[in-house]
């Protein structure tokens, strides 16, 4: 079995304020994710502790939507969510460098989330597992790459 987490970093030409004003504006992150197409947030919310959004997300044919709850929001530092309130957390952590920032984006698939896999896929649950595994190792890179095309360009 894959492992249940991936972490990738990039240095990108902009300072970590400005990173984080892009990372953490859920609303644009169809413009750089491979699979999640469009977000918003929930009653008139923002990049703040406690905050939900939902997210829609479309791969190989298939359209489902998520509701995440930011675990953090730290101005230039670090945006992380919790999809399901519990289920995956992913993060951007940003970290000043000579030059720009090393930005780092990070998935983890909680224990909340594989027991809420094996009770909805049943027998399929591994397999489903761990294809939400590969897309995150292979979709963190193009997020990473799409962020800094982004902000290299303002």
């Amino acid at each position: 079995m894959a492992p249940l987490t991936y972490s990738e970093s990039i240095f990108i030409a902009a300072s970590p304020e400005a990173l984080y004003d892009l990372v953490s504006d859920v609303t644009r992150t169809g413009e750089w994710s491979p699979i999640c197409t469009a977000c918003w947030w929930h009653d008139d919310g923002g990049p703040t502790e406690g905050a939900w959004f939902s997210g829609r997300n479309e791969s190989n044919g298939r359209v489902w939507e998520t509701k995440s709850q930011v675990a953090a929001a730290r101005p230039a530092e670090e945006f992380t969510w919790m999809v399901g309130g519990s289920l995956v957390r992913w993060s951007y952590t940003l970290l000043r460098v000579d030059g720009g920032t090393r930005l780092t984006e990070s998935w983890e698939f909680r224990p909340d989330g594989i027991a809420m896999f094996h009770e909805k896929y049943g027998s399929d649950a591994q397999n489903q597992i761990e294809q939400r595994s590969e897309a995150a190792r292979s979709g963190i890179p193009a997020t990473l790459e799409a962020i800094k095309r982004i902000a290299e360009a303002n």
